[in-house]
């Protein structure tokens, strides 16, 4: 329930970010159907700082998808049903913000680094967390037994002869050296 929560709120968040108008850059902006321009565009445009931001928001902004639907998501096939996941709703976003808000276009180069996102989130956090969740999710309750009374006899005090307790490798040893010893016949 917390994760569908948080996906929700993750969901409003990415909508009022990638949603907004922007008529300021409603000149500036143009559709990318071209893998890497706009990764080329920011290294040779743009100082480094904000070409980071440009892409380390890109790459923020998919984290969420790697962590929170492996949660959502059965465990067969996860990580592909995460990465197909993440790459409709990011392409659904991207069609939007193209077709419909001003001052915003498609650009492949946004999917592409909000679907790494996704899936460096889940190699690093989303996978171990999902695991966790899944497999206490599936345990099952424990049977509720009446509580019997004692009925073991109380163990014989051990003897003491002043000898260390022998190791698990020693006992172990010599187990299989009784067992040995019962198939072979006895010399006399």
């Amino acid at each position: 329930m917390l994760a569908f929560v948080a996906m929700v709120g993750f969901s409003v968040v990415l909508a009022k970010v990638t949603l907004t108008p922007s008529p300021a850059s409603e000149e500036l902006v143009k559709s990318n159907l071209h893998p890497g321009r706009s990764l080329r565009q920011y290294a040779e445009d743009y100082t480094f700082l904000a070409a980071c931001k440009q892409a380390g928001g890109n790459l923020l902004l998919g984290m969420p998808f790697g962590i929170l639907l492996p949660i959502l998501v059965p465990r067969r096939l996860r990580m592909l049903r995460m990465f197909v996941l993440t790459v409709i709703v990011i392409v659904l976003v991207e069609l939007v913000q193209g077709a419909v808000v001003t001052g915003r276009a498609f650009d492949v180069d946004d999917v592409i680094l909000n679907t790494a996102g996704a899936l460096l989130a889940y190699l690093f956090v989303g996978r171990r967390l999902s695991h966790r969740y899944h497999v206490l999710a599936e345990e099952p309750e424990p049977v509720r037994t009446p509580a019997r009374p004692a009925t073991r006899r109380p163990k014989a005090p051990a003897r003491r002869t002043g000898r260390r307790p022998a190791s698990v490798w020693t006992r172990m040893r010599h187990g299989v050296r009784r067992r040995a010893a019962r198939g072979r016949p006895r010399k006399r």
